[in-house]
């Protein structure tokens, strides 16, 4: 991997607002699997097409309840950083707002696979990024401590910015070489302190529900730390909240959890493969199991 690759791999934020945490620039084959637009078992094909009574049902109450929670835990989060040194206290705050999140949106989330989390919890997990519920189920279901990578512009966010400074989330900056290199040594040194990182490869939401080509920045990291990466494929939020809508389209959610893929004996130069990879994986999964739930 150049150094251009891995300035372009520390660009993306994280499991914050707009885009996500991750890597370095993909080989042809890493985007050679992406799902297209009209792809079989793509459910719900207009999610933008809710009731009218569901939109101002969201406007006038759930979107509310959602500023009011976030800004409230947020709060909370703020307070208990004082003394939270481990972070433990701030990630059980932000787990109990990704529940009421959950409650607000009525939309409740299966977790399949669960028994691969305790094969080797300190690991990098890479999800699709569909929706900015994304994060909110995550938290909400993974059942252990992590960290992610979130851009550096997003420190500058009310509430957002704050529990990412005080919970010890890894900050991305790459406004070159060196400091892209550095953000993602960063993430390297927290998975060798035992922490395991969260991170989308996508580097963003997508903006049809697709699968979009990954970058390669998890796996340089989880090759560097000599650690697995897991593959985690989320279902339906796409349809729940998709980008550039305003709106909940309440629906149940799945979290499904694939087998670790080692990167014993790897070295930087399979970042690249194993990207190629673990795009397959996610998108192979998201296939299947949006197609079983537009077939009920």
């Amino acid at each position: 991997m150049s150094e251009r690759d891995l300035t372009e791999s520390a660009a993306p934020n994280s499991a914050g607002p707009d885009q996500a945490p991750d890597g370095a620039s993909p080989s042809p084959d890493s985007a050679a699997t992406t799902v297209p637009d009209h792809a079989p078992g793509h459910a719900d094909a207009s999610p933008t097409n809710a009731p009218a009574a569901l939109r101002w049902l969201t406007y006038l109450l759930l979107m509310p309840l959602i500023a009011l929670a976030t800004i409230g835990f947020g709060c909370v989060s703020l307070v208990a950083g004082l003394w939270d040194r481990s972070g433990r206290q701030q990630h059980a705050i932000a787990r109990a707002w990704a529940r009421v999140l959950l409650i607000i949106s009525l939309s409740p989330v299966t977790l399949v696979g669960a028994e691969k989390l305790h094969e080797h919890e300190t690991a990098v997990y890479a999800s699709n990024h569909l929706s900015y519920y994304d994060t909110p189920v995550l938290f909400a279901k993974l059942p252990f401590q992590f960290r992610i990578l979130a851009k550096q512009a997003l420190w500058k966010v009310p509430f957002i910015g704050w529990y990412l400074n005080r919970s010890g989330q890894v900050p991305v900056d790459a406004k070159s070489a060196r400091s892209a290199i550095a953000s993602l040594n960063r993430g390297v040194a927290a998975l060798k302190s035992g922490l395991p990182l969260v991170v989308f490869p996508e580097g963003g939401r997508t903006a049809n529900g697709a699968t979009q080509p990954f970058v390669s920045g998890a796996a340089y990291m989880a090759i560097k730390a000599q650690l697995p990466i897991v593959p985690v494929t989320l279902v339906g939020t796409y349809e729940l909240l998709p980008i550039h809508v305003y709106h909940l389209k309440p629906r149940p959610l799945r979290v499904v959890v694939g087998d670790p893929i080692s990167t014993a004996g790897m070295t930087t130069r399979d970042a690249d493969a194993l990207t190629a990879r673990l795009h397959a994986v996610i998108t192979e999964t998201y296939m299947r199991w949006q197609g079983e739930v537009a077939g009920g």
